[in-house]
């Protein structure tokens, strides 16, 4: 069942930090502990469990990083919009790369922010989100346009004009979930890993991966492997 969770004017925004750095969750603590409207509840090192999490704390913004150890943060912020839609999730990377992004708006993120920004950024960033508005770093919106309605990469924009055509991308031929067991793949993780990471079985996520090669004209893993590092989906 869904929990909706009502946020009242007067109380601060509330904001759980997910990221595998505890440097990052101190730094924004006591940045954003400056500041009267907004309020750092809560820290996880990874997705696990993130609504459980977000329920526990109470949270209206979920700041996520997407290089992680355990689950699919994609995954985790696909969900989050789907079972938690009052709780918004931002992107927070080190990273601005056009698959991190596209995945981020694809699986509903409200906003993508680099942690190379100054913190001025980052608080606007917060507080238009809580507003219900977008927020992208000045270095993602650089790296898109808008096509057929929608924000995407230019790289990727280019591949949807193509497909048009009838020529698109084969990245662009995989589904959500196949996009999501590729960079588990990438990342090191076995055939059971996957599994628990995206609550299937290990002959599903046999199959899923054996539609992956079809689809990308790969071999085996290490194929898979190289071909996720090439196109920015993990770091190498």
């Amino acid at each position: 069942m869904t929990v909706v969770q009502t946020r009242s004017p007067s109380r601060p925004v509330r904001i759980l930090s997910v990221d595998d750095h505890q440097v990052v969750f101190n730094g924004l603590k006591a940045g954003l502990g400056t500041e009267p409207d907004l309020q750092v509840v809560g820290w996880r090192r990874s997705a696990d469990d993130l609504l459980a999490s977000v329920d526990a704390e109470n949270a209206d913004i979920v700041l996520i990083d997407i290089d992680m150890p355990g689950p699919d943060a994609f995954a985790a912020i696909e969900e989050l919009r789907r079972l938690r839609p009052t709780t918004r999730a931002i992107v927070l990377s080190a990273f601005t790369r056009d698959n991190y992004i596209d995945s981020a708006i694809t699986a509903g993120a409200w906003g993508y922010l680099s942690k190379n920004d100054d913190f001025e950024g980052l608080i606007d960033g917060v507080r238009r989100v809580a507003r219900g508005e977008f927020a992208f770093s000045q270095a993602a919106l650089q790296r898109c346009e808008f096509v057929n309605g929608r924000l995407r990469p230019k790289r990727m924009a280019d591949d949807v004009r193509a497909d048009a055509d009838g020529g698109a991308s084969r990245l662009n031929t995989l589904t959500t979930q196949e996009m999501q067991v590729l960079r588990l793949i990438a990342r090191g993780s076995s055939t059971r890993e996957v599994a628990q990471s995206i609550h299937r079985s290990e002959k599903r996520v046999e199959a899923i991966r054996t539609s992956i090669l079809r689809k990308l004209g790969c071999s085996d893993r290490v194929e898979l492997t190289r071909y996720a590092i090439r196109e920015g989906l993990v770091e190498p």
